[in-house]
């Protein structure tokens, strides 16, 4: 499948919409958790067991968008949401099969595992078509989609409540329910495929420097650079303290407030899974934005520093104020947006736009790591509270307190980041022949 090259007088403002409608659709990854009461109580599983399908599905984003970003490089933005189309829905028809015969395997299968191939691709299928277009701007620009990832939860937490109240929530009523997202979907995303184009010779249409002005860097030899080791430390401490309050969202703020006069309801609960999802939405373009003005390092010592102060709170007084409780999440979510939004422009601007998408699919590998890392550090050592006898906001003490040294561990590697030695640059004549076969790179 060829790239569709952009007719003369096309809109690069056509291009973040079609990203929207893929990324709206796979941020439904962000809703797992109002799923996770129904299947533990219809399936006799633990929390740590009902984590596994998103799991897997965020170990399989960052390992499929490390693995395919050099093909969504060559074969372009259509062929990628094709291709996230087909797994990202399929994920959830396999679910739906699974729910419906109890297997639990089968929706791990599903929607960790072959869900998790179309989150990763289709979550960069449209990074480096947008920074192509928006070299003015591209924290502005991948704001714009990534914002939409980050706000999937916003229509499929509530959708999937109703759907489960409506269904029911025994083994029959989630399969249906996840029936009627793999088939939703496929219709949205199938927008997104039909409108994307790219730039005529890798130009934006309207005025703006060139896409290949700077210094470039291939994603081989980011590889061998300590920016891209230090900005994958940087990424993965920050999605492993969002992470870990999103996957167990509403059951978190359920435990935290169980013993007190106000208990919050499941219909509150998945509530809360939305506004966290409107923060993470919002952060997406607020602080990437705001990136644009300030730069990238600066903005990445808000989301770690005031992070790990947002963290200190919550597990200090959190039990004690549902308001602060709330705020505080909400913050950490808009951090959690944020820096996924913004780590595409820092890339750009250490290693330029020669091969950002395919590096930016490396990076992820941070994510594939985070998505482990944070569900298991909140669940288990929940678990083994509630195991003691502990319950309430002790379930969640230490966990918290390892989020905030996780944090301080990104904030000093994001203090380590320099511009990329000129060694590894692509030579000029390279850069020339972008998109040919590559050359051997002088040592």
């Amino acid at each position: 499948m060829s790239p569709p090259v952009a007719p003369p007088g096309w809109s690069r403002w056509l291009v973040p919409p079609a990203a929207l409608s893929v990324h709206l659709s796979i941020g439904q990854a962000y809703a797992w958790s109002v799923f996770k009461p129904p299947l533990e109580s219809a399936l006799g599983l633990s929390g740590t067991q009902s984590a596994l399908p998103f799991q897997l599905g965020i170990v399989m984003l960052g390992l499929s968008a490390a693995f395919g970003g050099t093909l969504v490089e060559r074969n372009g933005p259509r062929w990628a949401m094709t291709v996230a189309l087909l797994c990202f829905s399929s994920g959830f028809l396999l679910s739906a099969l699974g729910a419906s015969l109890e297997q639990y395997w089968l929706i791990v299968l599903g929607y960790g595992f072959v869900g998790g191939i179309g989150l990763g691709i289709g979550y960069i299928s449209p990074v480096s078509t947008l920074i192509k277009w928006f070299p003015d701007r591209p924290g502005m620009a991948t704001g714009i989609a990534i914002m939409g990832f980050g706000g999937g939860a916003l229509i499929a937490s509530p959708w999937s409540a109703q759907m489960l109240e409506s269904f029911g929530s025994d083994s029959s009523g989630i399969a249906l329910a996840f029936l009627v997202h793999g088939l939703s979907y496929a219709v949205f995303m199938l927008l997104g495929v039909l409108l994307v184009r790219v730039p005529r010779n890798e130009k934006p249409v309207e005025s703006g420097p060139s896409v290949l002005a700077g210094p470039q860097v291939s994603a081989n030899q980011a590889l061998r650079t300590p920016q891209f080791w230090f900005l994958w430390i940087v990424l993965c401490m920050n999605v492993t303290a969002g992470i870990g309050i999103l996957e167990k969202a509403a059951p978190m703020i359920t435990d935290f407030f169980a013993d007190t006069s106000t208990p919050v309801s499941v219909t509150a609960a998945a509530g809360f899974v939305a506004l966290l999802s409107a923060a993470n939405m919002a952060g997406r373009i607020g602080w990437s934005s705001t990136s644009d003005l300030i730069g990238r390092k600066n903005i990445y010592r808000v989301y770690l520093g005031a992070g790990a102060l947002m963290y200190a709170l919550i597990a200090l007084f959190g039990d004690s104020s549902k308001p602060l409780f709330v705020l505080c999440a909400l913050v950490i979510l808009s951090f959690y947006g944020g820096g996924f939004a913004t780590i595409p422009a820092y890339l750009k601007d250490l290693f330029g736009t020669y091969q950002v998408g395919a590096i930016h699919g490396r990076l992820l590998t941070a994510w594939s790591t985070a998505g482990v890392l944070g569900p298991l550090i909140v669940n288990w050592i929940a678990d083994r509270q509630e195991e003691a006898g502990r319950h309430g906001a002790s379930l969640y003490g230490l966990s918290f307190v390892i989020m905030i040294g996780l944090l301080v561990v990104g904030f000093v590697a994001n203090e380590l980041v320099r511009p990329v030695d000129p060694r590894h640059h692509v030579p000029a004549p390279k850069e020339a022949a972008h998109g040919r076969r590559q050359q051997s790179e002088s040592a």
